[in-house]
């Protein structure tokens, strides 16, 4: 039988060394820090709005009356169409009113006549006083006649003028250039017989206005902000405005303010704006409630955030920022104002913080992270938190008040 051989005592320790070894090379290495998207805020000027309640308003409206009593013969136009200042919309029966302008055309031939005849009765006289032919009486009758057939005459004319005026307004047109709606009146309707009755409404839609209500507290504080110099105006008759439609979309065409009324409203505590919209297509209508966005001032160091940068929880809002040693620390702030895809932060930044983007899942406070430039959506904010430019260019779109957001 063949011995087995012994290990000695020097041999078991290597062995040892050995296993021991080749644990340490199996266990696995330290997981590198998560990667977060960053952007680095910058205070950029931009315009700050408020976001306000209007109805649309029709630039010039006009009642088509009956200006005299009479019968509708015709009805001329198309209901709901665009009509020009002066097109004819009704005809009423004229035939009385011919007849009246007739009669007073006949008396002003008759007037004429006798101025006539006067005139020729004082130039016969004239000469024959000078021959002492004829006593001054009579000659200073001949001149009292020939006065009061001129002043028959001007009668008849005025007469035969206020006749015209009656017989033209059997022939009813419209008052301003616009949109007529729907015939009040149809045919064989007896009208004007004692009140001017309406017959129509024209509207004129191109411009269009846009009154605008804001609380007296709202623009309280928006002057103390001018005052303060924290906002800075945006200049007299330069006031931006932009709607949004009953159906949340933008009115692609900008209006310019025109007036704020100088008192406060007893009832509702509101001060009305009017706004001018240019309306080429009509799409804004008379009583169409609309949401005002008008810029009233420019916030020159405003700080903005991706809105999906701002987490919110019951304590408050709060920015991830990632410090010079990359790691996280939480920063509350206060952001109650929304430009476009974006947030205004009114405290906690300063400017130059690297603040998380994406990543959010990964990054928690205290832990180290791989902080990368973040690369926004073709249709995203800028990086940088800015408007698309760099900070201190032109103001952006404006920033829309969004309360307690």
């Amino acid at each position: 039988m063949r011995s087995v051989p012994r290990c000695t005592p020097v041999a078991l320790v290597v062995l040892s060394l050995l296993a021991a070894c080749g644990k340490k090379d199996t266990a696995p290495p330290a997981p590198p820090p998560p990667t977060v998207s960053v952007i680095t805020v910058a205070p950029a000027a931009v315009a700050v709005t408020n976001e306000l309640p209007g109805r649309v308003e029709a630039y010039r409206v006009a009642q088509v009356r009956a200006r005299t009593a009479g019968i509708v013969l015709k009805r001329v136009f198309e209901e709901g169409s665009d009509v020009k200042a002066g097109q004819v919309l009704f005809r009423i029966d004229p035939a009385q009113f011919q007849a009246t302008y007739a009669s007073a055309q006949a008396a002003v031939e008759k007037a004429e006549a006798n101025l006539a005849q006067a005139d020729l009765k004082v130039k016969r006289y004239k000469p024959l006083l000078a021959a002492q032919a004829v006593s001054q009486q009579e000659y200073d009758d001949a001149i009292t006649a020939q006065k009061q057939a001129a002043a028959d005459l001007a009668n008849a004319k005025a007469s035969r003028q206020t006749a015209g005026l009656t017989l033209g307004y059997a022939t009813v047109t419209a008052p301003i250039s616009g949109r007529v709606g729907r015939a009040l009146v149809t045919e064989g309707a007896l009208v004007g017989q004692g009140e001017a009755t309406p017959m129509a409404l024209v509207q004129q839609l191109d411009p269009i206005y846009v009154t605008i209500t804001q609380s007296s507290t709202e623009l309280q504080q928006l002057r103390q902000a001018l005052a303060s110099g924290r906002l800075k105006s945006v200049g007299k008759d330069q006031a931006r405005v932009t709607l949004v439609t009953e159906n949340g979309e933008a009115y692609p065409n900008a209006g310019k303010l025109l007036f704020s009324d100088a008192s406060v409203d007893e009832s509702t505590g509101t001060v009305s704006l009017r706004a001018e919209f240019p309306n080429p297509k009509r799409a804004l209508l008379p009583g169409m409630y609309v949401r005002a966005r008008l810029e009233q001032g420019i916030n020159e160091a405003a700080i903005t955030v991706p809105q999906q940068a701002i987490v919110r929880s019951a304590e408050g809002a709060s920015v991830m920022i990632v410090g010079a040693d990359n790691k996280v620390i939480a920063q509350p702030v206060q952001a109650s104002e929304s430009l476009e895809n974006k947030w205004i932060v009114n405290s906690g930044l300063k400017g130059g913080e690297r603040i998380i983007v994406e990543g959010f899942q990964k990054a928690k406070p205290g832990a180290q992270v791989n902080p990368q430039p973040w690369q926004p959506a073709q249709n995203g904010a800028a990086p940088g938190g800015a408007p698309s430019g760099a900070p201190g260019s032109a103001p952006a779109a404006a920033a829309t008040a969004a309360k307690g957001a």
